[in-house]
């Protein structure tokens, strides 16, 4: 390569690199937009949220503040041998 040339290929990559945390930091919020919709029924005037369902929503709805570096977001999106997400924030609770 032509110094020219490598020097795009550098800045190239280098935007490749930067984007890659937005990209991370999308599919977090995507996510987290899945499973508070899987439980907005519970928000409904009819319906008694459980205080463990507010608590979790509430994490969900805060991860985008307290998660801010790429490697809180591979933190996040970390899954093990089966493709099953790892961090427990993702796992609607229990009673």
């Amino acid at each position: 390569m032509t110094a020219e040339e490598q020097a795009e290929f550098d800045a190239m990559q280098k935007e490749w690199a930067d984007n890659a945390a937005s990209r991370k930091l999308i599919r977090i919020k995507q996510m987290r937009q899945e499973r508070l919709e899987a439980t907005d029924y519970m928000a409904n005037s009819d319906v008694t949220m459980p205080d463990y369902i507010k608590t979790w929503r509430q994490t969900l709805r805060d991860l985008p503040q307290n998660n801010s570096t790429e490697s809180q977001y591979d933190t996040l999106l970390a899954r093990d041998t089966d493709g099953n997400l790892t961090n427990s924030v993702w796992t609607q609770p229990k009673e």
